[in-house]
């Protein structure tokens, strides 16, 4: 019993450095593809993202591969969408991101009734922006603490035009 257990200890103590070596080096490779090892073509579709393309992990590089694979058969209108939602997604920050996907994870885990009203409700949060251009989608509005208690109430027509007139 006491030579197997001085056994498995050497064993240990010679595997784990091994263990620790092989782990430590596969860490230390860079995801693949590099920005240079893509296509001239790819390069282009995903030119949004080329700044953080050495910061993505390897998983992140394929989906985006696979989406610039698919881009040449997509509808104008759709590589429109795709490169401004790269664009603000190579904008956000790595918080922001991972409050993104979090979001998403909750959406899609929603019964079919509360997706549907969640809709509902972005297509209303649309089409106001659509009435007021002067709204920016990127600009979140400011929190309650910013915002005035009232809006300001512009004085009545007539009070102007007697101001007005009693000044000259």
């Amino acid at each position: 019993m006491a030579k197997t257990l001085v056994a498995l200890i050497v064993w240990l103590c010679l595997a784990f450095p091994v263990v620790a070596a092989q782990s430590k080096s596969e860490v230390r490779k860079p995801a693949r593809p590099a920005w240079s090892e893509l296509t001239p073509a790819q390069q282009k579709i995903l030119a949004p993202l080329g700044a953080e393309w050495d910061r993505m992990d390897a998983t992140g590089r394929k989906k985006w591969i696979a989406i610039a694979e698919r881009y040449p058969k997509m509808k104008p209108q759709e590589r429109e969408r795709l490169q401004k939602n790269m664009a603000a997604w190579a904008r956000l920050t790595p918080e922001q991101r991972k409050a993104a996907r979090e979001k998403y994870q909750k959406l899609k885990n929603l019964p079919p009734d509360k997706r549907r009203e969640v809709s509902a409700q972005w297509q209303r949060y649309q089409q106001s922006l659509a009435a007021h251009p002067e709204i920016s989608p990127s600009d979140p509005p400011a929190p309650p603490e910013a915002q005035p208690a009232e809006p300001p109430v512009p004085p009545p027509p007539a009070a102007e035009a007697a101001a007005s007139t009693s000044q000259q």
